[in-house]
C-alpha cells in the first residue's frame, strides 16, 4: 500500500444551515484499499464524503493523494476523482430524456478537449463500465425509462467510466437487488485489485463489513477507523448502534445482526 494517503482531512469542519456536522475531524485513507463509512443516521457519513470530494463547503484541509485537494485543477481532479452521490443524480429529471450511452459518455468529459468528439478510448471505457454494471443492453434507451435499480446502474457506470484513481460513492447501493450488491462488491474488489481506492458510505453493514477498513461515525465525528475485521471495529461500530447490534463471523464472512 503507498505510504502516501490516497485522501486526507486535517480539521475538517462543515455547517449546515445553523449547525456544525462535522466537527474537526482528521483522518487518513489508505491508497488502493476500499473504505466503507459507516454509523447511525445523522452522523454526518454523507457530508464527510460530500466535504472529501470538495462538493460541500468546509473548514480545514483536504489533500488528495498527498497535494492540497484546493490546489490542484478542476480538470485534473475530476479524472483523478469520480464521484457517485445519492440516488446518483445525474440533475435529477433533467436526465430522463439521455440516453443511457451518453449518461454513461459524460463520465469522460474530464479526459476530453472541449467540444471533441469522443474518442476510441473514451467509447472503449463507456462500453466496459456499461458492461460492467450490466447496463449496456440499455445504451440506447432513456433514462427515465428505466427502473430505480436500473437507474442506479447507469449511473454507477458513469461513474465507473471516469476511470479515476479514487472513487467516492455514497450509498451506492441504493435500489440494487441482492444479486446487483453483490456485483458491486465484486466490481469494487476488482478495482482494488487494479490499485484504485473506493471510499463508500454504506448503510447495508454486513457489505460495509466486507471492505478492508471501516470509518465509524457518529455525531459528525470518526469514533475510530481501523480494519474491518478487528476486534477493535465491531466493538466500536456497536457502540454507535447503542448495542443494538452484534458483529458476528458466519460462513466465513463478518455479518451485523439486531442483538
Amino acid at each position: 500500500m503507498s505510504l502516501i494517503p490516497a485522501l486526507e482531512a486535517r480539521g475538517l469542519s462543515a455547517t449546515l444551515g445553523n449547525t456544525e456536522v462535522l466537527h474537526g475531524i482528521d483522518l487518513k485513507l489508505g491508497a488502493a484499499r476500499w473504505t466503507s463509512v459507516v454509523g447511525p443516521n445523522g452522523a454526518g457519513k454523507s457530508t464527510l464524503l460530500k466535504a472529501l470530494a470538495g462538493l460541500l463547503a468546509h473548514r480545514g484541509e483536504v489533500f488528495l493523494f498527498g497535494e492540497a485537494s484546493a490546489k490542484v485543477p478542476g480538470r485534473i481532479r475530476a479524472q483523478r476523482l469520480s464521484w457517485l452521490g445519492q440516488s446518483g443524480a445525474a440533475g435529477e429529471g433533467s436526465a430522463d430524456d439521455l440516453m443511457v450511452y451518453d449518461i454513461a459518455m459524460l463520465g469522460r468529459l474530464p479526459h476530453q478537449r472541449w467540444l471533441a468528439a469522443p474518442s476510441t478510448a473514451d467509447r472503449e471505457a463507456v462500453e466496459r463500465a456499461l458492461r460492467s454494471t450490466q447496463a449496456w443492453d440499455w445504451r440506447e434507451r432513456p433514462l427515465g425509462q428505466l427502473s430505480g435499480g436500473e437507474r442506479q446502474r447507469v449511473l454507477l457506470a458513469r461513474a465507473l467510466a471516469v476511470e479515476a484513481e479514487l472513487l467516492l460513492m455514497d450509498e451506492p447501493l441504493a435500489n440494487l437487488d441482492p444479486p446487483h450488491q453483490a456485483d458491486w462488491m465484486r466490481t469494487t474488489r476488482a478495482l482494488v485489485a487494479q490499485g484504485r481506492t473506493v471510499v463508500s458510505v454504506l448503510h447495508e453493514l454486513p457489505m460495509a463489513l466486507a471492505a478492508d477498513e471501516l470509518v465509524v461515525m457518529n455525531h459528525g465525528r470518526v469514533v475510530h477507523h481501523g480494519g474491518s475485521s478487528d476486534p477493535a471495529t465491531h466493538a466500536a461500530l456497536e457502540q454507535v448502534f447503542d448495542h443494538r447490534i452484534r458483529v458476528h463471523r458466519v460462513a466465513d464472512q463478518w455479518i451485523a445482526l439486531p442483538n
